[in-house]
């Protein structure tokens, strides 16, 4: 018989003490488990959430982080807001000039390039604008273009797509103002579909509705990204709703606006208000989504940007990888240190476990030793039972987390976007067993030394 087998049989003859001692184990392991593979999972979501398919973030003044989050994750307040001008210094001549045919304004905004336009030829400027709420989700106006040119996915090269309708178009006589796309998230939770109307309310969840509702003509397949948990609504009508017109002195109106102004309250007068969208001036955005043409461009125009007195540029990547560095690292920081107490807990108890029975072994390990067994033999077979209760009760404890991150998969998904498998591991948990292993060892040091100095004549005549 080896000592592996001496070793084992020393487990079953003590089982009720080995078992309770491994269960033991198992649970120390499986919280560790499941709270640094937990931590994997957000972190991943973070990582990959991150990769948004643009290189800057462009709003008011203030916390660029706090300007990531709300932009990028839809997680926080709008800082302030821009006005539409601001949007438009990153459209080209024609652009503007075509934004001044349909919506009026000065018209100087039509004579000249945007200040920041040759940064992003080639690339995308989108506005959004924050504020309103469908429920417990955000709601955010925005043009077509956000489907039309938004990619999502590690490589940034997947396209949205609908499980059912379709994206948002521009006003026409068949697509109106008051079109919406609800995420995957937003559609099962609220329950609704194609052809369901909604009424946003303002400010936050529980503030006043909007008397204009968004009938929903898409709903989007889940993309594991912030897009899942956000209506969006066409930029026109978002501007229509009570309350986000930005007020603006009839001193400051140009002639051709008071004449605007005269005909639409004519018309107004004559019969049911017809929708007419707003005017420049009474536009802001909340913030502008910049791909510039030449990722070489992005730190050039942030600098440029920077130095505007009402507008700040944010690169989320690196704004993320902050949040990470300052606030996530010390949380993985505080979880090690955890899993090293729990280890050395889980290492006294088997330590306590093994111990306590030696006074039953004195003469077992006597007898062992005087048929011949050398004294490096009997502790190696301590060692051996300390190490056996460390294999099992770690590995029962590893899969027991998996088993239970494995279950709990949809809700995982739906919150964070990534769906874990059974054996989904984060490289953190990776050097959970090999510490419980070195620490199990180390416990069964003191009992195998109690082995070795064990006084064979004694115990035999005991």
């Amino acid at each position: 018989m080896n000592i592996l087998q001496i070793a084992w049989r020393n487990f079953q003859q003590r089982s009720l003490s080995s078992v309770l001692t491994t269960i033991s184990l198992a649970l120390g392991v499986a919280l560790t488990v499941a709270v640094l593979a937990v931590y994997g999972i957000v972190s991943d979501a973070f990582q990959r959430n991150a990769s948004v398919g643009y290189n800057l973030v462009v709003g008011p003044k203030g916390s660029p982080l706090q300007l990531t989050l709300n932009s990028v994750y839809y997680l926080s307040q709008p800082i302030e807001n821009l006005p539409y001008t601001q949007y438009m210094e990153f459209l080209s001549k024609e652009q503007r000039a075509e934004q001044v045919a349909s919506y009026g304004g000065p018209a100087e905004l039509a004579e000249r390039d945007g200040a920041y336009s040759a940064y992003v030829r080639g690339g995308f400027a989108i506005p959004l604008a924050l504020g309103d709420y469908f429920g417990q989700f955000r709601v955010v106006g925005t043009t077509p273009a956000f489907f039309e040119e938004l990619r999502y996915g590690l490589d940034v090269d997947k396209p949205f797509k609908f499980s059912a309708g379709r994206a948002i178009e521009h006003h026409s006589e068949e697509h109106g103002y008051f079109e919406a796309v609800v995420g995957s998230r937003v559609a099962q939770e609220m329950n609704v579909g194609i052809g369901d109307e909604f009424f946003p309310t303002h400010g936050d969840p529980t503030g006043h509705g909007h008397e204009l509702g968004f009938t929903i003509v898409g709903v989007m397949e889940p993309t594991g990204t912030p897009n899942d948990r956000v209506a969006i609504v066409n930029l026109e009508g978002f501007y229509l709703m009570g309350g986000h017109a930005k007020p603006i002195d009839e001193e400051e109106l140009t002639e051709q606006e008071k004449v605007d102004a005269e005909a639409e309250a004519d018309e107004s007068a004559e019969g049911p208000a017809k929708f007419k969208p707003l005017s420049i001036r009474q536009r802001e955005v909340t913030s502008i989504l910049i791909r510039t043409g030449n990722p070489l461009f992005g730190p050039q125009i942030q600098n440029v940007v920077n130095e505007d007195i009402y507008a700040q540029a944010a690169a989320p990547v690196l704004e993320i990888n902050k949040l990470m560095n300052l606030i996530v690292a010390p949380l993985l920081t505080a979880l090690m240190i955890i899993t090293v107490i729990t280890c050395i807990v889980a290492a006294v108890g088997i330590l306590v476990s093994i111990y306590n029975s030696m006074n039953d072994r004195k003469r077992d390990i006597a007898v062992m030793r005087a048929l011949g067994a050398r004294r490096d033999t009997v502790t190696s077979v301590i060692l051996l039972e300390s190490l056996l209760i460390a294999v099992i009760g770690g590995a029962a404890g590893w899969m027991l987390a998996h088993v239970g991150i494995w279950l709990s998969g949809g809700y995982i998904e739906e919150q964070t976007g990534v769906q874990p498998g059974l054996f989904s591991t984060s490289p953190y948990e990776l050097v959970i067993l090999p510490l419980v292993l070195g620490l199990a060892a180390l416990a069964g040091l003191l009992p195998a030394v109690a082995a070795y100095r064990t006084d064979v004549t004694a115990n035999l005549n005991a």
